[in-house]
C-alpha cells in the first residue's frame, strides 16, 4: 500500500495544501473543508486488491470531505464507498441519512451521488471502492441503505467487519493472485451484508418503522432530559437520521422536538415538586435541564397557571 502523504515528513506550512491535494485529487474528486489554522496531522495510504480499492486514513485534525453536485458533474467515478471505522466516531450523511459510525461498524456510501464524511476528533478509517457493476445489489437497494450503519453484532455483517479491518491491516502481504480472489470474497461478503440490512429494514411497514423510531426517539429524550446540550442534532445523530427526518417524525404528534423536550422536562419538574422533599425549587429545575431559574419559572408559570414555588405548596403530598 502506498503512503500518499505523512504530514510528518513535510514541513507544517506545507501540509494543508498536500492533504487538499491528495484528498481531492487523488481520492475525490472531492471538497476539502478544514481549518486553515489548525495544525494538520495524519497519513492516508492506497492500494489496490484486485478491483477493489482499498485506503487507509488516519488524523487528529478535525475537518471534512464533500462530494457536491458540481464536482460529480465534473467526474464521477461509478462505484460504491465503504467506510468502517477502526477507531474514532466519523459521521458519514447521504440523502436524507446521518449516522456516527462507532470503532466496528461500517457503512455504504454511493460516490456518483452528494455526501459528506466528517470527523471532530481522531480517526483510523478502512475506505474501500467497489465498481458498481461488480457489486451485487441493485442500485435502489444501496440508494435505501445508503449511509445507515451496518454493525458487527451478527450474519454476514459479522463475519464482513473484521474481514474488511483485516484486509486493511494485511494489504501489503497478498500476493497478486491472492489479491484477485480475495477481492471476491470482500465484494460478496459486503454485498451479504448490505442485502441482510435491507432485509430488516424491508420487513416492517413503513409507518411501522417510523412509529418504532419515534418511540425509540422518545425513550432516548427521556433518559437525557437532565442534560442540558440536550438537542435535535444530538437525538439525530444517535438515531442515524438528519435532523430534517427527526422534524417530521415529530410532525405527526403534531409538536416540535424542541416543544416535547421542553414539556417532558416540565412535567418531571411538576412531579418532583408534588412529591415534596428538601430539594430547592431551583434544584429541582437544575435536574431536569433547566438551570436558569427564572427561565424555569417562566416556562413553568405558563404551562401551569403558577410559579413552581407556589405550586409546590398547593400540590405537595403531606
Amino acid at each position: 500500500m502506498a503512503v500518499l502523504i505523512r504530514t510528518s515528513d513535510l514541513p507544517p506550512e506545507h501540509r494543508h495544501d498536500a492533504w487538499r491535494s491528495v484528498v481531492c485529487d487523488t481520492l475525490g474528486p472531492l471538497d476539502l473543508r478544514i481549518d486553515p489554522d489548525a495544525p494538520l496531522r495524519g497519513e492516508i495510504e492506497f492500494g489496490r486488491l484486485g478491483a477493489v480499492g482499498v485506503g487507509r486514513i488516519h488524523t487528529t485534525t478535525p475537518h471534512s470531505v464533500h462530494r457536491t453536485p458540481g464536482l460529480i458533474r465534473r467526474d464521477n467515478p461509478d462505484h460504491y464507498r465503504v467506510v468502517l471505522a477502526v477507531a474514532g466516531s466519523p459521521r458519514l450523511a447521504q440523502d436524507d441519512r446521518f449516522t456516527q459510525l462507532s470503532p466496528g461498524e461500517f457503512a455504504i456510501y454511493d460516490f456518483t451521488r452528494p455526501y459528506e464524511l466528517a470527523y471532530d476528533s481522531a480517526v483510523r478509517l478502512a475506505v474501500f471502492s467497489f465498481p458498481r457493476d461488480q457489486f451485487a445489489v441493485p442500485v435502489d437497494a444501496v440508494a435505501e441503505l445508503a449511509a445507515l450503519p451496518i454493525t458487527a453484532a451478527s450474519g454476514a455483517a459479522a463475519l464482513a467487519a473484521p474481514l474488511l479491518r483485516r484486509v486493511a491491516l494485511d494489504h501489503d502481504t497478498y500476493r497478486p493472485g491472492s489479491a484477485a480472489r480475495l477481492s471476491t470474497v470482500v465484494t460478496d461478503l459486503v454485498g451479504a451484508a448490505v442485502a441482510e440490512l435491507l432485509d430488516q429494514e424491508r420487513s416492517l411497514p413503513e409507518d411501522a418503522r417510523q412509529r418504532t423510531l419515534l418511540l425509540r426517539v422518545h425513550a432516548f429524550i427521556e433518559e437525557r432530559l437532565g442534560d442540558t446540550g440536550l438537542d435535535p442534532a444530538g437525538i439525530a445523530a444517535a438515531h442515524h437520521i438528519s435532523v430534517r427526518h427527526l422534524h417530521r417524525l415529530f410532525e405527526s404528534e403534531d409538536t416540535t422536538v424542541a416543544a416535547w423536550i421542553r414539556r417532558r422536562r416540565l412535567e418531571r419538574c411538576r412531579s418532583d415538586l408534588m412529591a415534596g422533599g428538601a430539594q430547592s425549587v431551583s434544584a429541582v429545575g437544575a435536574r431536569w435541564g433547566l438551570p436558569d431559574s427564572a427561565h424555569f419559572s417562566r416556562l413553568f408559570r405558563r404551562e401551569y397557571g403558577m410559579p413552581p414555588t407556589e405550586y409546590r405548596r398547593a400540590h405537595a403530598v403531606r
